[in-house]
């Protein structure tokens, strides 16, 4: 089982040209981690939606065939978003689920993406393909993700440092879409 406690600092952008950003990254010494690998995303909240409004987030997380449980702290945004996460793997998503409900907390919002991640050793980019667009995240200290940021062609008007859900709702507002999740199926968008 695998435990992570940090302390999260990152920043999203809008991809415009996937293959142009692998190329990228390759010639400034990344390599990929994993490939593009579908993540399905439930955040649980209770009835009364108290850790939304407390700006928290209680996720439980399937990447491959991988489980996470995630709590997010409510974070800061300024030029890069910044908050505390702890995350562990756990064996079963069923059983994960079953805890989360039999302790109050209910679905609230789900998101689906195909996620890669890449790494130079000191920090990782990932390139999500999502029902609503192609985004990428920087994930390090402030300092390596102005300099990734930057060696990418990213510049700090391109930085995006809402959350996933925030984004969704965004695009349902702008597209009029009657969708309540962020998954394929709801969006009507065709999977890859």
């Amino acid at each position: 089982m695998t435990t992570h406690n940090d302390h999260e600092v990152e920043i999203k952008f809008i991809v415009h040209d996937a293959a142009s950003l692998i190329l990228s990254l390759l010639c400034v010494g990344f390599r990929e981690l994993t490939p593009s690998t579908f993540e399905s995303n439930t955040l649980y909240d209770t009835a009364s939606g108290s850790l939304r409004a407390a700006g928290e987030v209680l996720r439980l997380r399937q990447y491959g065939d991988q489980f996470y449980i995630t709590h997010k702290s409510r974070g800061s945004a300024t030029k890069h978003k910044s908050r505390i996460e702890h995350e562990t793997s756990v064996a079963s998503g069923i059983e994960t689920h079953a805890i989360l409900t039999a302790l109050g907390f209910l679905p609230s919002f789900r998101y689906e993406k195909y996620r890669a991640q890449w790494s130079d050793g000191q920090g990782e980019v990932v390139i999500d393909h999502t029902p609503i667009g192609d985004l990428a995240e920087i994930e390090g200290s402030p300092d390596w993700i102005d300099r990734v940021a930057h060696a990418l062609g990213v510049t700090p008007a391109d930085y995006i440092t809402a959350s996933y859900s925030e984004l969704f709702f965004q695009w349902k507002q702008r597209t009029a879409s009657p969708a309540l999740n962020m998954t394929w199926d709801e969006c009507a968008i065709p999977q890859p």
